[in-house]
């Protein structure tokens, strides 16, 4: 690397450098990693061409063949096993660039020794093994159930139980994209300051705005002197989309109607709680 241009390819650095044949070419700093670009050209990678690595080392690790998986990009994965016994899956990229050379076995600070330790309701039981990148533990609920968490969603405070203590809104029923404990008239959102459902001030026009979702679209209802107006045409048009649509959908299911009512009434009045 000779000196930093003012060039920019998608605001990295382009650098112009000089290659040990004479030549001189501008690079991304991107590209400068060891294993992306060796020369101008004039030589070429060793393993331009190869199209299986099994066998072959690179770092700690040795090369057991594809894995049969694909990573986000689309690139399949190769099987590799390290030095210290684990087996990991990567990219040919990440192993001819060098960002890949062992497990993680030789990473520092070492493993955290979570056995034992409470997180919310999860109890760590072991280590269960590495994963994309990420430490994942295996846990015990409190309600029985064994679960396997990052360690990042532990030590953030994300995952705090197996899911059985999840919020009831993330338990919801729904049909046609709809949800169908928001259509109940005695649910209310603690978002909402004007105490009508659908109804809210805006300050900008000084009207009272109704609006309306269904099937996850937002439907303007008008703009309003006064609440009672607003909450009237909130009120007919629940009527009209609300109506049909459980009646529609109790036709559809006519043996679950009376648990599906009951489930409803049941999960709405939890929501209103909270």
């Amino acid at each position: 690397m000779i000196e930093p241009t003012e060039q920019r390819v998608r605001n990295a650095v382009v650098w112009r450098c000089k290659c040990d044949c004479g030549n001189e070419i501008l690079v991304e700093s991107r590209k400068l990693k060891p294993g992306v670009i060796y020369s101008c050209g004039c030589e070429k990678s060793p393993y331009d061409g190869v199209q299986d690595l099994t066998g072959l080392r690179f770092g700690k690790l040795t090369v057991l063949g594809k894995s049969g998986k694909k990573a986000k990009d689309g690139n399949p994965l190769w099987l590799c096993q390290c030095d210290c016994g684990n087996t990991i899956e990567t990219t040919k990229r990440r192993l001819i660039t060098g960002n890949t050379r062992s497990c993680g076995c030789g990473k520092k600070p070492p493993l955290k020794d979570w056995v034992g330790k409470r997180f919310g309701r999860l109890t760590v039981l072991s280590y269960a093994r590495k994963e994309n990148g990420f430490h994942i533990w295996h846990c015990r609920c409190d309600c029985g159930k064994e679960v396997d968490v990052r360690q990042s969603n532990l030590q953030n405070g994300w995952t705090r139980s197996c899911g059985c203590q999840r919020s009831p809104q993330k338990n919801l029923h729904y049909a046609d994209g709809t949800c169908l404990e928001m259509l109940r008239p005695d649910l209310m959102y603690k978002t909402n300051t004007s105490g009508v459902r659908g109804v809210y001030y805006s300050h900008k026009r000084n009207k009272w705005i109704a609006q309306i979702m269904f099937k996850q679209k937002c439907y303007y209802l008008g703009g309003y002197d006064r609440i009672e107006e607003a909450a009237e045409a909130r009120h007919t048009a629940e009527e009209k989309l609300f109506g049909d649509f459980l009646k529609w959908y109790e036709e559809i299911h006519p043996r679950k109607e009376k648990q599906k009512r009951q489930d409803l009434q049941r999960k709405s009045h939890k929501i209103s709680q909270e």
